[in-house]
């Protein structure tokens, strides 16, 4: 009889580890989607954040539109600082420090390291 008690005790004892055991996988792994969906919305981010700075630049170097004007253009969207901002993403001599490409199957998107 206290074999069998035992014997009880332990096999619920290793039921509870094993199920213990799946849950802990399956929030492993929900934990990693969570984690690559951010690291995707960052270089989603990034990328329209690029694109938003270099057509800045244009407005402001080819247009030679002042910064307030490229404010008022966009609807005031956007602030000064922001478009200052976002011209800097796009600013050759620093972007090749800022950003660096992101290997997504074929997608040249760009994901910027400094934060």
């Amino acid at each position: 009889m206290r074999q069998a008690a035992r014997r009880a005790a332990l096999d619920a004892q290793a039921k509870r580890r094993r199920e213990r055991a799946e849950r802990d996988k399956r929030i492993e792994a929900l934990a990693v989607d969570v984690l690559t969906a951010l690291e995707e919305r960052k270089a989603a981010i990034a990328d329209c954040e690029r694109r938003a700075g270099l057509a800045v630049r244009k407005l402001t170097e080819e247009e030679r539109l002042a910064v307030g004007e490229v404010v008022q253009w966009c609807g005031e969207v956007l602030t000064n600082r922001e478009v200052r901002r976002l011209a800097r993403l796009a600013d050759p001599q620093t972007s090749e420090t800022r950003m660096a490409p992101v290997v997504d199957g074929g997608s040249d998107c760009q994901v910027d390291v400094q934060g």
